[in-house]
């Protein structure tokens, strides 16, 4: 039976936070939807003190921003972004087009579609998430969409220029320093100055994750995202200062992020509650993490690898460390997950930034229906039909006509027994089921 040795906040405060963002998300996206511009220079005055008479970026300014930025940081940019291309080119190749031939004159196919336009949106308020561009433009570039559009917050007053470079790197073709409910609300419907778009993609604070649930339909969206969720499945292999860095590498995240230990060793798990707290009187982002392990921190001890399997696909976390001695053995027996990072020299940092796979993730047991951000996000499945003969038509209309009747669709049979008359030479009563 699996023990908690910690836990964090009372799920019912959670919730009330959650009915209040709903209702300022709802209010700010109304006042968009109006206004239109005038509300959004309104909103990024008021949230980000940012000011100006266009908010996209022009050529010069973005040149301006890569001038600032030293060599190596741009080559640094470059080498994450051929990762996470070749990754999803990768991916790309696998999805086929396809056609077949189910019965002799019957033909099915499938081809895979991009979306028209996408709006990539890039946190950066308080840190410059340079990397949520990589994952999010690049893929949508690799899948063939004609129109990127990104949107991120002014940094210390000014764009980012490490994420206007990353923007930019990545094939970005409309680069907006805008953050916030206003951001991907005007992108999401369109203002006088920016051509809405059709899919809203990339991670953000709870405001945008609300903004973008209630959007969902108007446009689709990659995921219902929440704050940064880490868990870490360890066993008396590892020591307690890499679970213990592990976990805080996550929950600076943000002051809400789920940071939970599950291990198999009593002692593992005490000596990393002691190591958590001797990091976090060095750790620079102290101030958030402490917090976020105080009231969302976790810490759970199982008798087993069965019972820690059941209890991580119960949890369903976004990022799942696993060091144990047999990693492959959770891989082939986890189901619910965003992504899994094995063994002790991965880690979640990896995937956020540089490795390749795509760090834009389900959250809040989402992973139980879902997996992450993936060039199959930008694509649309769509079906298509031909029948090459008139034998096909003939057969094919009339089991049709006999479904159709048996659920009392009358002009729908008739669409199948039409066909029966004129293909088949079969003299079908009007409203009738062909015999």
């Amino acid at each position: 039976m699996a023990r908690y040795l910690k836990t964090g906040r009372d799920a019912d405060a959670a919730a009330a936070d959650d009915a209040r963002v709903r209702a300022t998300v709802e209010g700010i996206l109304a006042d968009i939807a109006a206004r239109g511009d005038a509300a959004v220079r309104e909103l990024s005055v008021r949230f980000d003190k940012w000011d100006r008479a266009d908010y996209r970026l022009t050529d010069r300014e973005i040149r301006d921003c890569l001038a600032e930025l030293p060599a190596r940081a741009l080559d640094d940019i470059r080498f994450a972004q051929e990762q996470v291309r070749n990754f999803a080119q990768a991916q790309r190749e696998a999805i086929r087009d396809i056609e077949v031939e189910t019965l002799p004159g019957v033909v099915l196919g499938h081809r895979n579609i991009p979306v028209d336009a996408v709006g990539c949106y890039v946190p950066g308020g308080k840190y410059p998430l340079l990397a949520s561009a990589h994952m999010s433009v690049i893929t949508a570039k690799v899948a063939g969409c004609r129109r990127i559009v990104t949107c991120a917050p002014p940094f210390e007053g000014r764009p980012a220029p490490a994420i206007v470079a990353a923007q930019h790197l990545a094939g970005a073709d409309e680069i907006y320093c805008l953050g916030g409910i206003q951001a991907v609300g005007a992108m999401a419907l369109g203002t006088e100055s920016l051509l809405p778009v059709d899919m809203l993609v990339g991670p953000g604070n709870a405001y945008v994750a609300e903004a973008k649930r209630q959007l969902f339909g108007r446009v689709g969206i990659d995921l219902f995202a929440g704050p940064t969720e880490t868990l870490v499945i360890a066993d008396d292999s590892v020591d307690a200062e890499i679970c213990a860095t592990d976990l805080l590498g996550q929950a600076e995240h943000g002051p809400n992020s789920p940071a939970i230990l599950l291990t198999t060793s009593e002692k593992l798990a005490r000596e990393t509650m002691a190591e958590v707290e001797r990091l976090l009187g060095i750790l620079p982002t102290a101030a958030i993490a402490r917090q976020a392990w105080a009231e969302y921190g976790a810490v759970i001890l199982c008798d087993s690898d069965e019972e820690m399997v059941r209890e991580a696909d119960a949890i369903a976390s976004e990022h799942v460390q696993v060091m144990t001695r047999d990693p492959d053995w959770f891989l082939n027996h986890m189901t619910n997950y965003g992504a899994l990072f094995l063994g002790p020299r991965t880690n979640v940092s990896y995937g956020d930034k540089v490795i390749g796979t795509n760090h834009t993730l389900p959250t809040r047991k989402a992973a139980r229906y879902t997996g992450g951000l993936w060039v199959g996000k930008f694509l649309k499945t769509c079906t298509y039909q031909r029948v090459l003969t008139d034998a096909a038509s003939a057969m094919i209309g009339e089991y049709c006509s006999r479904l159709c009747m048996l659920e009392g669709f009358v002009g729908h049979a008739e669409q199948a027994n039409l066909r029966v008359r004129r293909y088949g030479g079969r003299n079908v009563p009007y409203g009738q089921a062909a015999e």
